[in-house]
């Protein structure tokens, strides 16, 4: 069984959110806005009570004000210097604002939020209104020995955005948000430029006022950045039928300590190695992204939701490949393990809702309506002959409804005392079966030796003619330093991701926290070409310090 939506070309649905304009920043010690946030539900409490024999009883928050940070170290001649480049509304070292570039939003950095004592935060914030503007800023930066934090939306979950100074006395956070334009839009060849601090939702909701969408929707969708999805090699939900951020990265403008560059001039080119990719994924510490042009799409007509059941993992996977070896994929296609299947969060970040045995696959097609309904049709007849039951629309209805919802769920789950973080790899088809064993021993037996059983969830969520991303949820009662419980676990699987063959990360870029293990990945030489191209376009250091470059 199969549902139709149709849109109808509507620009109002193109925006797939209910935000509108751009978002609000988010609070300074949890995901999203209050809004966002609600309770954890009765069956949740009890859950928890049962299984790790905590309340669920919710901790209360500080104020904002209460919250005590490292005085500001920046001199009233760089304030100076940098209101000369910006203007002075643009530099700012209010507490609040300090507080709210402070980091991004891993359990790990809402766990350093949350603890007593001065934070860490950039000793200013800058917000320049164009290009220009933050080529001036990074030039007056490395006159100066300023370190640069470019922020975007402030989503990192790898510690992206951390105000590290290395070994500058002076910190600042280069926020982007005044980049919010739609600069051109080219419908003939299927092309938009976008301004780097344009938010998911924005975007959305302007190139719907031209019929089109970018269909990039990763869960930081509300509140992520064009430039951070390029700068991160960002993956939406939505890859399977739109592709990777990098895939719809037609040229970049970027500036740089030493100068500007724009690359891509063409769809294709054998003008020597592609310097797109230099950018793209280099999280701010080879330059910044202040303007993208990227493969944009018409609205879709229709949209076709099918829900799928697999006896076990090993069969949905089987038959996920099936179907992407055919050739006939999804918009979106998704599949979760019998864990995260059975507690319902494959469906709406929480639990509830009618119960779905074995394991839950979701799939949604978007075109025109001839093109969904072969597309559909194709898809049903290869996943039910792999052993899929057709759950009809309802489930993957919900999924999409309650998409956005889970980051919410996580940080609920931490005010009532229970630790609940994610980590991803990918891995080759023939490999993913042994890789999600490996992972989710490593978790368990991590935190089992730290006195905890834990609870660990996995889905498959991005998929390749030649292999799949892994994801995995991973729930456990808070001991006496859940910081330094995490860690330790996080690097158990972190081994176990780089021993059996797995990426250390897919989608959640390296920032921090995955740089340890990314000289394995990539080899010493590798390492040393990454010196070398930042020693080149950032000579003094300024940018980022302390992320991606081992």
């Amino acid at each position: 069984m199969v549902q139709t939506q149709q849109t109808g070309g509507d620009p109002a649905v193109a925006a797939k959110s209910s935000v509108s304009g751009p978002a609000p920043s988010m609070v300074w010690d949890a995901w999203g806005i209050p809004a966002g946030q609600r309770p954890l539900s009765e069956r949740v409490r009890d859950l928890l009570s049962q299984v790790f024999g905590v309340s669920g009883n919710p901790m209360a928050h500080r104020d904002e004000g209460e919250v005590p940070l490292r005085a500001s170290a920046l001199t009233p001649a760089q304030r100076g210097g940098l209101a000369a480049v910006v203007g002075d509304g643009n530099v700012s070292t209010d507490h609040r604002v300090r507080l709210l570039h402070a980091g991004g939003k891993s359990t790990p950095d809402l766990l350093r939020r949350r603890a007593e004592g001065p934070q860490d935060a950039p000793d200013a914030v800058v917000t320049p209104a164009d290009h220009d503007e933050v080529l001036a800023v990074l030039t007056y930066c490395a006159e100066h020995a300023i370190a640069v934090v470019p922020f975007g939306g402030g989503t990192s979950v790898v510690g992206g955005v951390e105000p590290l100074r290395g070994h500058f006395e002076v910190v600042i956070a280069l926020d982007l948000r005044r980049l919010d334009r739609v600069v051109d839009v080219d419908p003939v060849s299927g092309t938009a430029t976008l301004g780097a601090g344009l938010t998911g939702p924005c975007a959305e909701e302007l190139l719907g006022a031209h019929g089109l969408s970018l269909g990039h929707f990763p869960q930081s969708f509300e509140f992520a950045t064009i430039g951070g999805f390029a700068a991160t090699r960002s993956s939406g939900q939505a890859s399977a039928g739109y592709g990777r951020f990098e895939d719809m990265v037609q040229r970049l403008k970027v500036a740089t300590p030493s100068g500007t560059l724009e690359l891509g001039r063409a769809p294709a080119s054998a003008a020597g190695p592609d310097l797109r990719e230099l950018f793209v994924g280099s999280e701010g510490t080879l330059g910044v992204i202040t303007e993208v042009t990227l493969r944009v799409h018409p609205v879709p007509e229709s949209v076709v939701y099918q829900a799928w059941s697999f006896a076990d993992f090993d069969t949905g996977t089987a038959a996920l490949r099936a179907l992407v070896q055919a050739g006939v994929i999804p918009t979106v296609l998704r599949l979760s393990d019998e864990v995260e299947t059975g507690m319902n969060l494959a469906r709406a970040g929480d639990v509830g809702g009618e119960s779905v045995a074995g394991c839950l696959a979701i799939t949604t097609f978007e075109g025109s309506v001839a093109q969904v309904a072969g597309r559909s049709a194709q898809a049903a007849e290869l996943l039910s002959a792999a052993g899929g039951t057709d759950l009809g629309p309802t489930p993957a209805q919900e999924w999409e409804h309650g998409r956005f919802a889970a980051p919410y769920m996580r940080d609920a789950l931490l005010d009532a005392g229970v630790l609940c973080e994610t980590l991803e790899t990918a891995t080759t088809w023939s490999n993913v079966a042994a890789l999600k064993v490996a992972v989710t021993a490593a978790l368990t037996d991590s935190l089992g030796e730290q006195g905890t059983p834990a609870l660990v969830m996995g889905h498959i969520s991005h998929t390749y003619p030649t292999g799949a991303s892994l994801y995995f949820t991973v729930v456990a009662k808070q001991l006496d330093d859940p910081l330094t419980q995490w860690l330790a676990a996080k690097r158990a699987a972190g081994d176990a991701m780089a021993a059996g063959g797995g990426t250390i990360t897919h989608h959640h870029a390296v920032g921090i926290d995955h740089r340890r293990w990314l000289p394995g990945e990539v080899g010493d030489l590798g390492v040393r070409v990454l010196r070398a191209v930042k020693a080149e376009l950032d000579p003094a250091g300024v940018l980022n310090p302390g992320k991606l470059v081992p």
